[in-house]
């Protein structure tokens, strides 16, 4: 392999600007990626977060395009905005006196300040699809002189609903150009789809097996859906993060958990994608310096966001799938980085963790909070444990016990001891279920051994308002 950029014949303002940027060697995916992209081929990509994806395209573009042509040469499509800065900001690092300039073309900007800009033609434009498309249509953005598309994040841009524009853009360009897909994660799905267009092309996969980085730490605790603010604001206190991301699903109330978080008494600020471009520039930018030191985000907002300094991550929901925790997750621990994950998960989550855990090759290790730390279940005093985490001790859900990953034959959502059908401490027939038995989850009676029958609740329900003397002549019985 190679082991430095030298070795590409990379132009020497460009191996000037590296060196500047504190950028030495190339990492494993820039090693199999820049050759093939130099030597014209198409190319799929698969890495993971925060291993140097940008450069690895960016740099075969500047050795590829012409300063003294002033036309478009290149495109790169991104799903969203702030990726797309971020892309920009990178080429004009590594272009620096090189006489190549960028444009970056988005949705929800004024699009005649954009076409303004056109008219200083760039060689190189990054966009979303739908706004590139637009131009096109509108006949200033030309695609005559493009000889290499990348798609960034491409199973984000395909899952986005921009598909369709992003064909469009592809049939658009010239026969002979260079198509180019990169991504932490690339369904099978996408592949079929890039395979339509592109010509013999090139997979990189570097480490398939590992999907996340190893300097992660991949951590967990377990709270009831009420009580996640106050955990998360426990695990702030605890963990004193310099830089954190908290994701969330909830889109639509998005604007209503950052306002319970602030009164909880975290200093997070939000970003979302239907906030105006200069609500989320100026979030963005207290972020990258250190005004706020949390960002609460949905996936769409913060896919590809490169922000080195980021020490956690926090899940306070979920995410969708095993890629969407790839990408969450990739935020920290970047380029060899350490960093560490936490999700905050209710009990009856814990066989999602499992999934996670069994598709991703990774350990999830349990933690509970306890006299301000963050501490492992077998630190705890058995008084306590059984206090705090009756799901584990009474048979329940997960342990981080052996191998610190919830425990699918100890707890497994289906067939093992202490599942949610068959086993000890089954919600509906084992002993310590939640309707039978002793151990329930705080839904139990305590020595209750029989179940009431259909006709017994129908009895229930007719007499919730009986008085009293009724009642009692029932309780007696017939009299024999």
């Amino acid at each position: 392999m190679t082991s430095s950029f030298e070795s590409f014949s990379l132009h020497k303002t460009v191996l000037r600007n590296l060196k500047a940027m504190n950028i030495t060697e190339p990492t494993p995916v820039q090693q199999q990626t820049i050759p093939a992209l130099l030597a014209g081929k198409d190319v799929m990509a698969e890495s993971q977060t925060g291993t140097g994806k940008t450069l690895a395209y960016v740099l075969p573009i500047l050795e590829k395009v012409d300063p003294a042509a002033k036309k478009l040469q290149a495109l790169i499509l991104v799903p969203t905005r702030e990726l797309g800065a971020q892309i920009v900001q990178v080429i004009e690092q590594a272009s620096a006196e090189l006489g190549v300039s960028a444009q970056l073309l988005i949705g929800g900007a004024a699009i005649g300040r954009q076409i303004d800009r056109l008219r200083l033609h760039p060689q190189i434009a990054v966009g979303t699809p739908g706004r590139i498309l637009e131009l096109i249509k509108l006949r200033k953005v030309s695609m005559h002189h493009v000889k290499t598309i990348i798609i960034d994040e491409a199973d984000q841009v395909f899952h986005q609903g921009e598909g369709q524009e992003t064909e469009a853009i592809i049939k658009s360009a010239l026969r002979d150009r260079q198509l180019c897909f990169f991504s932490a994660t690339l369904p099978e799905g996408v592949r079929r789809l890039a395979g339509r267009f592109m010509t013999d092309p090139v997979s990189v996969d570097v480490k398939p097996e590992q999907r996340t980085a190893e300097t992660l730490e991949h951590l967990y605790v377990v709270c009831e859906e009420r009580e996640r603010i106050d955990t998360l604001r426990r695990l702030v206190r605890t963990l004193e993060p310099t830089s954190g991301i908290v994701f969330t699903n909830q889109v639509e109330d998005f604007g209503e958990i950052l306002s319970k978080l602030k009164f909880a008494g975290l200093n997070i600020e939000g970003l979302y994608s239907d906030a105006g471009k200069q609500d989320r520039a100026k979030v963005m930018k207290d972020f990258r310096e250190g005004r706020v030191p949390l960002l609460l985000a949905t996936d769409v907002a913060a896919r590809g966001l490169d922000i080195p300094d980021v020490t956690h991550v926090f899940h306070f929901d979920l995410p969708h799938d095993a890629d969407h925790y790839v990408h969450r997750s990739g935020r920290t621990g970047r380029m060899g980085r350490k960093g560490t994950v936490v999700a905050i998960c209710a009990p009856n989550q814990l066989f999602i963790l499992d999934k996670f855990s069994k598709a991703l090759g990774i350990a999830f290790d349990r933690r509970m909070l306890f006299e301000g730390r963050l501490a492992a279940p077998s630190e705890l005093p058995k008084r306590t444990l059984q206090r705090k985490a009756p799901e584990e001790v009474r048979g329940g859900a997960a342990s981080s016990a052996g191998n610190g990953r919830p425990a699918e034959k100890a707890s497994g959502p289906r067939n093992g001891a202490g599942t949610p059908r068959n086993g000890a401490g089954a919600p509906r027939n084992g002993a310590g279920s939640p309707r039978n038995g002793t151990g329930g989850a705080g839904r139990t009676i305590a020595g209750e051994n029989t179940r009431k029958g259909k006709n017994g609740r129908k009895a229930d329900s007719k007499n919730k308002g009986a008085p009293r003397w009724l009642k009692e002549k029932q309780g007696k019985g017939p009299q024999g």
